[in-house]
């Protein structure tokens, strides 16, 4: 099992940022991919972020150039680095570990809601 912890939503004004955390623990060594996913109201889960163990990124096209992934080389963390806010980006953020094996875990998810 992996447990995901995430933190750092909140509120904020359109071009403002936040800064998204996802702890780890657990059976961790064998995760191949960490990202992050939102879910706005009526929509379904969508991708915004990935960081591969080889350190290879991912992004949707709607956040290319405002967020970035990172995440430290023990895999026990990953984090978003969200700029230039916009009230499309309002969404319930979840941290997403695939393992090898083909399992995925979820975080429970944090609120980022902007302000226009």
């Amino acid at each position: 099992q992996v447990q995901l912890v995430e933190s750092g939503g909140g509120l904020v004004q359109a071009g403002g940022s936040l800064r998204l955390s996802c702890a780890a623990s657990g059976n961790i060594l064998s995760v191949k991919t960490m990202g992050w996913y939102r879910q706005a109201p009526g929509k379904q889960r969508e991708l915004v972020a990935t960081i591969s163990s080889i350190r290879s990124t991912n992004y949707a096209d709607s956040v290319k150039g405002r967020f970035t992934i990172s995440g430290d080389n023990a895999k026990t963390a990953v984090y978003l680095q969200m700029n230039s806010l916009k009230p499309e980006d309002t969404a319930v953020y979840y941290c997403n570990y695939q393992r090898v094996d083909g399992r995925d875990f979820w975080g429970q998810g944090t609120q980022v809601t902007v302000s226009s």
